[in-house]
């Protein structure tokens, strides 16, 4: 997977292979349900997916991959962030000002993504010749964010990441978690409140907009990927072996959910009160009409992993392994 366009010819032959790749997906796109089209060269792996609203979103991948839409996911063009490491999670604090994080650094765009510059790389000088991997950023407010990962040596996680920035991303600071398990995924329902999940079945919250954080009886020993509260009451976490846990009292308890699926889960979002969707392992999607209490697999019409889901409004997409994307339409 190694997708290096560093000579003009090769540049030439992606971007006609983008192109038609473009024509592919409108054609695609132009049925209804979860419809698959691939938006990213063969082989690509696509790891996250961010909508600003229907229409503007970007993806990233392995090798540095960024593609950008304005059109809701029907044609896409390449970004530039310089870096070669895999690029995990997109988020935007608003219509300007956006970041995403490659490896061990964070990026951040003040242009709507047209430019991005290195805000903060996490060097193994810093930690003892240890390794950062970086894997979710969330912003609770404008100035505050969240940046959740793992630190390694000779590829064993010997202790978790957590760091933050109170002025915007201009500057990030860690803080040290009660956990040294990987962490994996953050989220927040408001500037107060916040949850982690991660390695072990891992659960943190914080209260207290996260200066302090303490740990949550996940009740499962299988690792969480994803997270995702509605409200300060009602949320979702997904994870290996088709994990889904539920909450309805802030996470004081998680709640096991039998599914039809034992498929890795590897990303959960709430779309309303009472509808949620799940993506993950295989082309896996499953959904439920009632809160998280019961999950129904769907048709996704592909087969590659699917490691990212992003709903706005009545509007979803998905992306994942071989540079495949799967669009839903209401």
């Amino acid at each position: 997977m190694n997708m290096r366009l560093g000579k003009r010819t090769t540049f030439a032959c992606c971007l006609a292979a983008l192109t038609v790749l473009a024509i592919n997906a409108a054609a695609a796109f132009a049925q209804q349900g979860w419809v698959a089209a691939r938006v990213a060269p063969p082989g690509q792996e696509l790891n996250t997916v961010f909508f600003l609203d229907t229409k503007r979103g970007w993806a990233g991948g392995d090798n540095g991959f960024l593609i950008r839409t304005e059109d809701g996911g029907v044609t896409w063009v390449t970004q530039k962030v310089n870096t070669s490491e895999a690029i995990n999670d997109i988020y935007f604090r608003d219509k300007e000002r956006g970041f995403l994080i490659a490896g061990n650094a964070i990026f951040m765009t003040e242009d709507n993504g047209i430019r991005w510059t290195e805000a903060r790389r996490f060097k193994p000088v810093e930690l003892d010749g240890a390794a950062v991997e970086l894997y979710c950023i969330r912003f609770p407010s404008k100035k505050k964010g969240w940046v959740v990962g793992s630190i390694s040596k000779r590829d064993r996680v010997i202790d978790s990441i957590l760091v933050y920035t109170d002025n915007g991303g201009e500057t990030w600071t860690r803080q040290k978690a009660p956990s040294s398990s990987e962490l994996i995924h953050v989220d927040f329902d408001n500037d107060r409140r916040g949850w982690v999940v991660g390695a072990g079945g891992t659960i943190l919250h914080t209260e207290d907009a996260g200066e302090t954080w303490v740990r949550q009886t996940s009740g499962t020993t299988n690792t969480l990927y994803h997270v995702d509260f509605r409200n300060d009451k009602k949320g979702l976490a997904v994870g290996a072996k088709g994990t889904i846990l539920r909450t309805s009292d802030g996470g004081l308890t998680w709640t096991p959910v039998t599914n039809e699926v034992s498929s890795t889960l590897w990303s959960v979002e709430f779309v309303n009160e009472d509808e949620g969707w799940a993506v993950g392992r295989a082309g896996t999607i499953v959904r439920t009409g009632d809160g998280g209490l019961t999950w129904l697999k769907q048709a996704s019409s592909v087969s590659q992993n699917l490691y990212a889901l992003q709903f706005q409004k009545k509007n979803g997409w998905a992306v994942g392994g071989d540079g495949m994307m799967v669009r839903y339409e209401r």
